[in-house]
């Protein structure tokens, strides 16, 4: 089975009253969930705050899903959607304190070639690359940012994406774009790359 049938069952159980079903899927998504928000969220306290009432909202509405996007997706878009409300009730602008752990900065290309080596000049240079994407992404608005993270970070396709942030496909390839690009300039000086090479 692949992910989307194996969370179609799980959805289809909690439909039919199951509530450990329910239980799985937070299991299953509660990480990512709070990943995603903590890119939204400073405090960690509000951070959870935030994704258990998504959590609740995703079980009252399950009954009305019906599977026309991924479990995830829907998921996610109530996250999102949570998040923004959370901040417009508190009065908060969106901003974020994680780092990008390393693992995860390789999925931008052109970190992936300087994680090979351990010399200590090599990891420094690539802390300090993580450092910059990390400040970056967190310097972006928060429409840039979220599309950013949901490729980047979260691997989800654009097709996911434009569903999870209720826009068109061409807009996710725009701020996915400008988004790059806002990283890239702030990579090329410490990569001391050409300033017309892209990613």
């Amino acid at each position: 089975m692949s992910e989307r049938e194996v969370d179609a069952e799980l959805v289809a159980r909690v439909q039919r009253g199951d509530k450990r079903a329910f239980d799985l899927l937070v299991l299953k998504y509660q990480r990512k969930i709070m990943r995603l928000l903590s890119r939204m969220i400073r405090d960690p306290a509000e951070v959870e705050d935030v994704a258990q009432e998504a959590f609740i909202k995703a079980y009252r509405a399950l009954p009305q899903f019906r599977g026309d996007s991924a479990f995830y997706t829907w998921l996610y878009r109530i996250a999102i959607n949570t998040a923004r409300n959370w901040q417009v009730a508190s009065g908060r602008r969106p901003t974020t304190l994680n780092v990008i752990e390393t693992e995860d900065g390789e999925t931008f290309s052109q970190i992936d070639n300087l994680t090979d080596n351990n010399t200590p000049e090599s990891m420094a240079t690539s802390r300090e690359i993580v450092e910059t994407v990390n400040a970056a992404i967190n310097a972006l608005p928060e429409d840039l940012r979220t599309a950013i993270v949901l490729r980047e970070i979260e691997g989800m396709s654009y097709e996911d994406i434009a569903q999870s942030m209720a826009c068109p496909i061409g807009t996710v390839r725009s701020r996915i774009f400008r988004a790059r690009e806002a990283i890239a300039a702030q990579l090329r000086p410490v990569l001391g790359s050409d300033s017309e090479r892209r990613w």
